[in-house]
């Protein structure tokens, strides 16, 4: 019985204006959604316009930018391939391709892909430092690469091996890219022995005094102070020790390094004082033999 009076129910709800209306409204409503959706995607996106894709393989890309702009079309240039054989930036490939040939047609701001032509082919520049000569040498050709070799003065263990790297004055690290032909100039460190100087006899000088000694022989030098407190104080205290010790007719060259120490208070051996003074007059008097000699025969010290 209770399902027999709803199924009553039912039917007169279906058969009753409110039924229709309501349905009504659920169908306007699903049609104004469908048909506002189609609206709106042909409005966004352009719906039935279609453009042309011009052919611009073979014309310079600046050309190849105005007829797309012309077209309504934009463009990016995707990837440059080296071609000697055509002028820089010409246009070799296209993506899509023209229409005429793919019969693909586009939209209004569509972006099409070039690939253009490049003069030049660049390479990575090596990383040369502390390679031989002729290694260097032979890495630069392997990559096309022009090569200029120049010598710099250099400590023994680094003789015969690059010490720096330069592409038009300027220094070049490892992975820059240059084009091939280009002209690294290396450095190649070369090991200049200095003439040998005798070492001076410091005790009992002052540090001003050993200071101006050593530079005119042209020895490099570092200096200390046991008790000096100013700067003053260290240029005006008693040479007490040096390294390498004096030692009559030794040499060293002057790339040596010779270190004292001085002191305020120093406790002065007399016996070496006067040793050292004698030392020094006897290496001063030397010296100034040696430049006579050279003034009377300069082609021969040149030599």
């Amino acid at each position: 019985m209770g399902k027999s009076s709803f199924l009553i129910s039912f039917w007169e709800f279906i058969k009753s204006r409110r039924f229709f209306k309501h349905l009504g409204l659920v169908v306007l409503f699903y049609l104004t959604v469908v048909f506002g959706t189609m609206f709106i995607l042909d409005w966004s996106t352009n719906h039935g316009e279609k453009i042309e894709v011009p052919n611009i393989v073979g014309k310079n890309s600046n050309d190849a930018k105005t007829i797309l702009e012309e077209s309504g079309l934009k463009y990016q240039i995707i990837d440059s391939i080296y071609d000697p054989k055509k002028p820089n930036g010409t246009v070799l490939e296209q993506t899509p391709g023209p229409s005429k040939v793919t019969t693909i047609f586009v939209k209004p701001g569509r972006i099409i892909g070039l690939r253009v032509s490049k003069k030049q082919k660049l390479v990575e520049v090596p990383n040369l430092k502390g390679k031989s000569q002729r290694f260097a040498a032979s890495i630069l050709q392997n990559r096309g690469l022009k090569y200029v070799i120049r010598y710099r003065p250099v400590a023994e263990d680094a003789g015969g091996t690059v010490v720096d790297q330069l592409y038009r004055g300027k220094k070049v690290v490892f992975g820059t890219l240059v084009p091939v032909g280009a002209t690294i100039t290396i450095y190649v460190g070369e090991f200049v022995e200095e003439d040998a100087e005798k070492i001076p006899d410091l005790y009992g000088m002052t540090v001003s005094d050993a200071i101006t000694a050593l530079e005119e022989i042209g020895f490099k030098y570092e200096y200390g102070c046991t008790d000096c407190k100013t700067k003053a104080d260290t240029m005006a205290a008693i040479v007490i020790s040096q390294s390498p010790e004096y030692s009559r007719g030794k040499e060293l060259s002057k790339s040596s390094v010779i270190t004292f120490t001085g002191s305020m208070s120093p406790e002065v051996d007399e016996e070496k004082m006067n040793r050292s003074k004698s030392n020094q007059e006897l290496i001063k008097k030397e010296r100034e033999e040696l430049e006579k000699k050279t003034k009377k025969d300069p082609a021969k010290n040149n030599d």
